[in-house]
């Protein structure tokens, strides 16, 4: 077909034409990646020492981070671990998690996981923070105060209740 009988774009179609889906970001395909291999780790562990091995490797991922992640990760844990002793750390998405019966409550996503301005402690629908008709379930961390410190131990100790 000869260019003058070619119909002419609208501005519509030649927007449309130069989109593309891109599909996953590369962070969320690392993320699934990392998903993926601690599945595949607890399922070679089984039972044994799952708590133990959860601790250690959460541990060793928030040595990993860069700051301030890696000040505010560990801060959450040890406020995680004061609080709700009962749940059990381990790797979710590589991200720290910890979980009551193997089901995630509550999560710390650092800002360079998904280069984000700030991090993000977040709860799962296994959280009890029930309020009403709606209520938080992630917020957002950029440093944290004593009050903020007391606050996050009060959420916890709900979300594990």
């Amino acid at each position: 077909m000869s260019a003058a009988k070619q119909p002419a774009k609208t501005a519509k179609t030649a927007t449309e034409a130069n989109k593309k889906y891109e599909g996953f970001t590369e962070e969320e395909r690392s993320a699934m990646k990392e998903r993926s291999k601690e599945l595949k780790a607890t399922a070679r562990r089984g039972s044994r020492s799952a708590k133990a091995d959860g601790e250690s490797e959460v541990l060793a991922k928030l040595a990993e981070m860069s700051e301030p992640d890696r000040a505010t990760g560990q801060r959450l844990h040890a406020i995680i671990k004061a609080n709700a002793p009962e749940l059990s750390p381990k790797l979710w998405y590589g991200m720290p998690a910890y979980a009551r019966d193997g089901k995630i409550v509550c999560f710390f996503q650092p800002a360079q996981k998904f280069k984000t301005r700030y991090a993000t402690l977040g709860f799962n629908d296994q959280a009890n923070l029930d309020d009403g008709t709606m209520w938080p379930t992630a917020f957002a961390l950029t440093t944290l105060t004593a009050e903020d410190e007391a606050r996050i131990g009060e959420l916890v100790k709900r979300a594990a209740g």
